[in-house]
């Protein structure tokens, strides 16, 4: 693929890479993928196949022992097979974009698992297995793209992990600024096209997150795209460290994102108002939308009560009405929520920015 430099007048942005993606969102909608954690759940990887060979006796000293199972971002060094499979199948399904397994591959969250040291590893590993699907489904005439995502962290700047010390904090903005920038600089080398800061439940942690992006690009000379995407966490319409929508864009803006969205914790029947709300705050930027299959239910196959059917329904329904321009499915959504959704918004045109954007192909 051609790569491009992308002019926005609006934010007087030059982009060196991801280029393709805003001249795209001006013409039609693009798909999402859906849950990595979903669908590695249904493999039902034991301890040993999460470990592999080569971590085979990896934290077994005696009175250290430490289970591995549930480290996601570890597959992308013992079982590339499986985050392969899983990204080929929601291209196959119809994805435009699909995440990098990374969402847990900072130092900062990896340490849980006494892994710290391996996160320039796994992100740079995870970054070059999505840019290799993606390049294997690529067409002219539909594109794929590997967007490196980077997630909250279990660690919070803004709340304090101990109710009788509302001071304490478990985590400095310096702490998260370098875990992120070790991230974003092993996800660029690795190849993806844009950054996509997600599940945002504390505005200070995407602001270390942003800054050392911002960063990164100022010592590289390369400027990716970037997608911002908040988790609202109750009906009380407030991410968890207790901002509005509202408010929370208006935290994240400087960024000069190329979307803004909201994804996970509601559900999508729940998510509506909060979609409106940050579409209005933010007119002259594209907007995301993934939110979870419904509500948690352990008695369903996935853990959440919605179908593909009914998940697609209620994204069509958001691009109808002229909300979104990038869809997709988080928790408990699979290659069959994401294919759904692909044929509902086909047909639909995406949501209108308040002001024209314009490209020019780099000489």
């Amino acid at each position: 693929m051609k790569r491009f430099s992308t002019i926005l007048t609006m934010k007087n942005i030059l982009y060196t890479s991801g280029q393709a993606l805003p001249e795209i969102l001006q013409h039609r909608i693009l798909v999402l993928d859906g849950a990595m954690g979903t669908m590695i759940q249904r493999f039902k990887l034991t301890e040993a196949q999460y470990r592999g060979e080569r971590f085979k006796d990896f934290g077994k000293t005696p009175g250290q022992h430490k289970d591995v199972k549930g480290n996601n971002e570890l597959l992308s060094l013992t079982r590339a097979d499986v985050i392969t499979d899983i990204h080929e199948r929601y291209l196959a399904a119809g994805a435009d974009m699909i995440e990098t397994n990374t969402f847990g591959a900072t130092r900062i969250a990896q340490a849980d698992y006494g892994m710290a040291d391996l996160a320039f590893e796994m992100n740079l590993a995870s970054a070059k297995l999505a840019r290799a699907a993606c390049d294997k489904f690529s067409t002219p005439d539909k594109p794929r793209f590997a967007l490196g995502a980077l997630g909250p962290t279990p660690k919070t700047a803004s709340i304090s992990p101990d109710v009788n010390d509302p001071g304490a904090r478990n985590v400095t903005f310096e702490d998260l600024r370098a875990s992120y920038y070790e991230q974003v600089d092993a996800l660029v080398q690795g190849g993806v096209d844009a950054l996509l800061v997600e599940t945002i439940f504390d505005t200070l942690n995407a602001k270390a997150a942003l800054f050392a992006i911002d960063e990164y690009f100022e010592a590289s000379g390369e400027r990716l795209p970037i997608i911002i995407s908040g988790t609202v966490t109750d009906a009380s319409g407030r991410i968890l460290s207790g901002q509005t929508v509202t408010a929370f864009w208006h935290s994240v803006r400087h960024a000069q994102p190329l979307a803004v969205g909201l994804n996970c914790a509601l559900g999508a029947t729940l998510m509506r108002p909060y979609l409106q709300e940050l579409a209005k705050a933010a007119p002259d930027t594209f907007i995301s939308c993934y939110p979870n299959a419904g509500l948690p239910n352990p008695m369903s196959e996935t853990g959440f009560d919605e179908t593909p059917e009914v998940t697609s329904r209620l994204v069509g329904e958001f691009a109808r009405d002229g909300l979104v321009n990038i869809v997709g499915g988080c928790c408990g959504t699979t290659p069959e929520h994401i294919g759904a959704i692909h044929d509902k918004v086909a047909p639909l045109a995406g949501r209108v920015l308040r002001q024209s954007v314009f490209y020019k192909e780099a000489a």
